[in-house]
């Protein structure tokens, strides 16, 4: 299963595809970012996280894709700038028709480090360690991206085994 994971947002959007196999085995494929100039007006740069979107979804045929949600900060002109980032995200993923998992920021740390109030270099950390990477991937921006992967398929794969096994979630 190939899963892309992203890390939303309107000058630097983090991505990550990684891929699933049986078991515990999961491979990093790709990982980066999609940058906007920051001179450009909230349109022109939404159409180049959708440009950079449409570009990822016809290399890696995704699977699924994982989003990190919204979080309110203390600007709330950012937080909306944000959602219209994830808006463009989303509805990038729909006209794809693939499967999108939607994750707080605090579930993807939890997931990924153990803890919700983890920071970016324990992210960038643990996301190294569970790849068998020798470096945590850079940016930080890049590493959250594979961060809500990995979460991605660390979340919906125990619910699948949960289901399989005819638990509730």
């Amino acid at each position: 299963m190939i899963i892309l994971g992203i890390d939303p947002g309107t000058a630097v959007t983090g991505y990550g595809v990684i891929e699933a196999g049986p078991g515990a085995r999961v491979r990093l494929i790709e990982c980066g970012v999609v940058r906007t100039p920051a001179r450009d007006p909230l349109p022109a740069r939404l159409r180049a996280i959708r440009d950079g979107m449409v570009e990822l979804f016809e290399r890696h045929h995704p699977d699924a894709v994982a989003v990190e949600d919204v979080f309110y900060g203390k600007n709330l002109r950012t937080t909306v700038v944000l959602a219209h980032a994830r808006g463009v995200i989303l509805l990038t993923a729909e006209e794809a028709g693939v499967p999108i998992g939607e994750y707080p920021p605090a579930l993807v740390k939890k997931a990924v480090v153990g803890r919700g109030g983890a920071a970016k270099p324990q992210v960038g950390y643990m996301v190294a360690q569970l790849l068998r990477l020798t470096a945590p991937p850079s940016p930080a921006d890049a590493a959250d991206g594979v961060a809500v992967a990995l979460a991605h398929h660390i979340l919906a794969g125990g619910a699948a085994a949960r289901a399989r096994r005819g638990q509730v979630a």
